[in-house]
Order: structure tokens, then sequence, then C-alpha cells
């Protein structure tokens, strides 16, 4: 067996599925779950059995028209981390190169390890904003490399890739005949009634990956997909067929269902997030204890602890507290962590006076530790 087969795993699946759930909880980082009974369905719309059989025909047209792609490269999958899988899985073989980001997001270096490739790092430095850092991106390339992995807006610091960047990127990868998978699920915190993809910018060299989950609060769902080159959709859709073979037809059609009532849901969500973004933001503020850089979308922040052990004060933060955040080990930043905000606005709020609370008698611990 693959040595690195055998030891694949998530640890920040782990823990967000075992260890993340607390009284107050800024560890989560998708908008608070869209309630079915404002899909407005009837029961007579659903079934439970029908013809899906390389995706749910509806489905494909609802997503190929709202990203204004031909439908021949749209491929869904059961959320944006199998979709990830996918991108990764149809574009390489085992002891391939890729590229991905630094600070990354775990599942995704996870999945690498599974496949048996070979991941090379690109930085985002946080004393830049979290922005790609070209000139490093451009000297770890080479023409070994298969793939350039980033996410935009980024995981977990929310910093949002600007088009010229996108461009310049897939220009380097178009050299060394590498694709560039683009995950956009935190993207879609934009609103947008059209979004615009990095797949539009190169379609033979972008692959995106995105979902239902994260701004529309519909994770239940398990509406992911992904934009590709035909060529590449196609192999996605043979490998699905080794792991999945056929999707859940009623997710499938209340996920045509939800695609319909997307400005709906949207006009509930963003006002939402507006509000707890303040909220956040005024916290962020009035502490002398974070750093932070303040991204212009989405749900979470990654603030920096001054002073201290972030592992030592997550758990503290847990223990006497009652509230959880992501420990920033679990991005490849020990001494941060990160927030989310999307839950209701009260509960919002309430979570973020525990989180000063904490952070007040952690600098009373550290200071009593230097007595």
């Amino acid at each position: 067996m693959n040595p690195s087969r055998s030891t694949a795993h998530s640890p920040y699946m782990d823990w967000a599925k075992l260890h993340s759930t607390a009284k107050f909880n800024l560890a989560t980082s998708g908008m608070v779950g869209f309630p079915l009974s404002e899909l407005d369905v009837r029961i007579n719309e659903l079934e439970i059995n029908g013809v899906n059989p390389y995706g749910y025909a509806p489905l494909l047209e609802a997503i190929s028209t709202r990203y204004r792609v031909p439908q021949e490269c749209v491929v869904t999958a059961t959320g944006t981390s199998l979709a990830n899988y996918l991108a990764l899985a149809a574009t390489t073989e085992p002891g391939d190169e890729i590229l991905v980001e630094e600070p990354s997001y775990d599942p995704i270096l996870g999945a690498a390890q599974y496949l048996g490739l070979e991941v090379k790092r690109f930085q985002r430095p946080a004393a830049r904003n979290f922005d790609i850092d070209l000139e490093d991106l451009e000297r770890k390339l080479t023409t070994r490399t298969r793939l350039i992995v980033i996410t935009d807006m980024h995981n977990p610091s929310g910093a949002l890739c600007p088009e010229t960047v996108l461009q310049q990127i897939a220009t380097l990868a178009r050299k060394s005949g590498a694709y560039v998978v683009v995950d956009e699920v935190y993207r879609e915190m934009l609103f947008e009634e059209q979004p615009r993809s990095a797949f539009l910018l190169d379609p033979e060299r972008f692959i995106i990956t995105t979902s239902l989950t994260k701004a529309y609060g519909l994770s239940g769902l398990r509406c992911g997909w992904l934009l590709a080159p035909r060529h590449v959709a196609r192999r996605m859709w043979q490998i699905h067929d080794l792991h999945g073979a056929t999707y859940a037809y009623p997710a499938e059609l209340l996920s045509v269902i939800a695609f319909s009532r997307l400005a709906h849901i949207s006009s509930s969500m963003k006002p939402l997030l507006d509000a707890n973004r303040k909220l956040l933001h005024d916290f962020l503020v009035s502490r002398d204890d974070l750093d932070y850089f303040w991204p212009e979308y989405g749900t979470i922040v990654f603030p920096h602890l001054r002073t201290g052990n972030a592992d030592e004060f997550c758990t503290l933060l847990r223990n006497d507290f009652e509230t959880t955040v992501v420990p920033g080990r679990f991005f490849e930043a020990p001494d941060r962590f990160r927030i989310g905000v999307g839950s209701p606005t009260e509960l919002v709020r309430a979570a973020l006076e525990q989180l000063g609370r904490g952070l007040d008698k952690y600098k009373t611990v550290l200071a009593a530790d230097l007595r």
C-alpha cells in the first residue's frame, strides 16, 4: 500500500465534526441553515427516483445558465470537497507535482496526499494581506507542475483575488501546461446574480469548484459542482463512476428549486451577513491583543494573537467560556485562529462577547505566568 494513502486524512474535518460544537460557536464558516419551509416546496414536486445518469439535466442547465458556461463544462459533485477531489484526480497521476497556496485549507492537502501527489507550496503572506506572491509562484512553477491550487476567497483569511492576478496565474500556468484549480465556494458570498467566475477568464486553463453550501445555508443538499474544460469534465464523470455512481435524486430536485430561489435566499443572507460583519469589525477594532487583515467580503477573518499560544487560548476559550473558534494549526498558522460569523446576529453578538471575555482572561493568565 502507498504509505501516503494509508495515512491520508483531514485533521481539520475530524476536529470540525467532533470538537467544534459549543454553546457559542464562532467556528462555522458558512451562513446559517436556510429552512426548507422558506423554499416553498410542495411534496408533489419531489420524487425518490428519476433519470440522472451523468447529472440531473435541469440542475446542469441551472448551473450553466447562472455561470454562462456550456453545459458540457459542468460536473455536479457532493459538495465542494468532493469537487476538489475530482479536480485533483482528473488532472494528475500519482507522483505528479502540484503547487498549493500556503496557508491552505487542510482537506485539499489531505486529498493530494491520498492521491499520491508531490505537493509544493507558494506563499500568501500575512504581511501582504494574504495576497498571492506571484514571484514565489513563478519560482516554484516547473514543467512538472500539473496543477496550481488556490481558494478565492481565500480560506482561512477571506482575501479576494483580483482578476488581474488570476489572469497572470493563467499565463504562468499556460507556459508549463498546468491547470489552475480555484475553489470559489466563499466567493459566492458576493451574492452576485451572475457570478464572475475565474472560469470565464480562461475556460481552457481554469477548473472551478464551488457549491450552495457556504453562502446560502444549504449544506444539507450537498449541491456542489465543477466548471472545467470539456475533456476534463468527461474524465471527472468517469472518476465519479468509481466513487459514487449516481446522485441522490431528491437532493438534485431540491437543488434545482434552490437555484430558482437564490435571489430570495440572498436577500435574507446578505443583510444578516452585513450586520454580523459590522459586529465583528467593531469587536476587532476594540482589541489591542489581536492583529488582523479585514477582508472586504465573507464570513471569516483570521486574526493573529499578539502574545501567547493560540492553541492554548482556544482551549481556554472552549473550556471556560463555552466558545469555539478554529485553531490556526489547521491552516498552517499556529499563532492565529479563524472566526466565522454566519450565525443569527444575536448568537454572533453573544459569542463575540464571550470571545472578548476569553481574551481578557487569557491576558490575566499570561501576566500571572510572568510573575
